[in-house]
């Protein structure tokens, strides 16, 4: 019993992994839709983030934080773990 416990644990334990992986959205590439997809961007900040990148990609979640108004900190954190990746910017 405990080991079939432990071989269902680990099957839902990678699904969890997979399905987080597969949901990264990275912020130089993402469409104002795809960027609504993380929690904590809604159309105003995804516009934003939009406009801004429009000037060049992001170099890291803290040049994020310093070039969008209003995401600080704990915001950029939370998005991050939501899944929101500095990746490279599209060609």
């Amino acid at each position: 019993m405990i080991a079939i416990r432990k071989i269902i644990f680990f099957i839902l334990s990678w699904l969890l992994l997979s399905v987080s992986a597969l949901a990264a959205v990275n912020v130089n590439t993402a469409s104002f839709d795809e960027l609504q997809t993380i929690s904590g961007i809604g159309p105003a900040t995804a516009q934003r983030i939009v406009d801004e990148r429009r000037k060049g990609p992001f170099k890291s979640l803290d040049d994020l934080q310093a070039r969008v108004k209003g995401i600080g900190e704990s915001r950029v954190r939370k998005m991050a773990a939501a899944g929101l990746t500095v990746g490279r910017a599209a060609p």
